[in-house]
């Protein structure tokens, strides 16, 4: 089970701000209506027994009956306890209604919020994306139903800048919305200008902001599109239709829905489960003065990123194998999760060190490890009968697309706007060597790192579930 956070977008909604009130509290003993929320917003209500002691397993059974969804779903989704403050991935033996009513103390442990912000927030049931279903096993999804949830969870997470993405990846993917949203692309229809109007349900908000004042007044109607708009529609004209279509709105969506889940692969963070947390800010101007800033945490089965909340590009990327990392609890001190990985201070190499301040830095230590331990008990990835893959003899895929190697590109790392600790430890001397994994500052890295993850770690107090 997974229990993450995100920070807010004013603009754009993300999947914590849209929450729903009442989905599993305040019901009776016997019968009772469950409401569960689907990637797209829509409401499953169900009508379950008993639902106080109904296990997470019992409740996606049922909505997996309602929706006719084959066995692949059982692994690739997962129910969520979701708000603007805390998400939690459900493990299959957890009681949603007892964690419902448990949540004001779990806010309390792992979120920063304020009692009177504790006491308003109430989670939405959700039914989303696991975030321990491998990438590699979505190539080998057919059925459409599937593949259309795991399209609009995508879909939403880069609307929302919850997935940070450079403007040609936003116009590529916003062409995959069109195509699903409004048919094959023809001539003259849509125009830029028509695009215009409902522009943010293809790209991020921060793409979407209209000019005031005297800008907007010299732009008429006959005024050029602005890039984005003109941009969505040369990529939407780009789009290609699947081989053996007719061309008609009518034909199956799966191979667009596949595409846009293809090209949100090439994103770092895909599938991520996101916490929050604060990074210390390099020191600037004469008094030194630093400050905070706040940022996403995303952990994955492949590694960890650290996004800033505001400017919605990556600060930090790291692979499983590029990292040392270790938690301290608020009963020590502040709750930090500290990230260690190789660096150089001008152009000498160095160990880094990255303090993020977040209550929930022990959720945070245990996926990690958790996704460590899934990566070494997994087997390694074999062709499947019937999936189409590269031809014997052809080299392997490249481990990092192109196009995120772009100079500027907002998935790729931004060291000079992180402050770190440059160390070795050598009694109470600071001394800048080659950093050595096996020397690391801590024990937990990917050689090491075995246990099993827990997420909702409630106290004695609390009913287990």
């Amino acid at each position: 089970m997974a229990m993450n956070g995100t920070e807010g977008n004013a603009e754009q909604p993300g999947p914590a701000e849209r929450s729903h009130r009442s989905s599993v509290s305040s019901v009776g003993a016997r019968a009772a209506d469950v409401l569960v929320y689907l990637a797209d917003d829509t409401v499953l209500p169900l009508a379950v027994e008993n639902l106080p002691s109904l296990s997470a397993h019992e409740l996606h059974r049922a909505v997996r009956e309602v929706l006719q969804l084959p066995d692949i779903a059982l692994d690739a989704f997962a129910l969520w306890l979701v708000s603007p403050l805390l998400e939690v991935q459900l493990k299959p033996k957890h009681q949603p209604y007892r964690l419902g009513r448990q949540w004001p103390e779990l806010l309390l442990r792992f979120s920063d919020a304020s009692d009177d912000d504790v006491a308003m927030d109430e989670p939405s049931l959700q039914f989303r994306r696991n975030v321990f279903f491998p990438k590699r096993r979505e190539l080998q999804i057919h059925n459409e139903e599937v593949l259309r949830l795991l399209y609009e969870e995508a879909k939403g997470n880069v609307l929302a800048s919850r997935y940070p993405c450079d403007v040609e990846d936003c116009e590529a993917l916003g062409a995959l919305v069109c195509r699903v949203q409004l048919g094959p692309y023809q001539a003259g229809q849509p125009t830029a200008c028509a695009l215009r109007e409902k522009l943010d349900s293809f790209l991020p908000a921060h793409l979407c902001k209209r000019g005031h004042g005297l800008f907007a007044a010299f732009r008429g109607r006959g005024a050029k599109a602005a890039t984005g708009e003109q941009g969505l529609l040369n990529a939407y004209c780009r789009v290609k239709e699947a081989v053996g279509t007719d061309g008609e709105r009518g034909a199956s969506l799966s191979p667009h829905y596949r595409a846009y889940l293809l090209k949100s692969h090439e994103l770092p963070f895909y599938g991520c489960a996101f916490f929050h947390g604060e990074v210390d800010k390099p020191a600037q101007g004469f008094l030194h003065r630093g400050g905070r800033k706040p940022v996403a945490v995303a952990i994955s089965l492949e590694g960890v990123h650290v996004i800033d909340s505001r400017e919605k590009h990556v600060l930090l990327g790291l692979r499983f194998q590029e990292l040392s990392w270790d938690h301290t609890s608020p009963e020590e001190e502040e709750s930090v999760l500290w990230l260690e990985f190789d660096g150089d201070n001008e152009g000498t190499p160095v160990n880094k060190l990255l303090k993020i301040y977040s209550k929930q830095a022990e959720l945070m230590s245990g996926l990690i490890e958790y996704c460590i331990e899934l990566n070494q008990t997994s087997e390694p990835a074999a062709p499947q009968e019937n999936v189409p893959g590269p031809a014997a003899g052809s080299p392997p895929p490249p481990a990092q697309r192109p196009q995120l190697r772009r100079q500027g590109s907002v998935v790729c790392s931004r060291l000079q706007h992180l402050s770190t600790i440059d160390y070795v430890e050598e009694g109470q001397q600071i001394k800048r060597v080659k950093p050595k994994r096996t020397t690391s500052f801590f024990s937990r890295q990917l050689s090491t790192g075995q246990g099993s993850y827990t997420v909702v770690q409630p106290t004695d107090g609390l009913e287990q579930g």
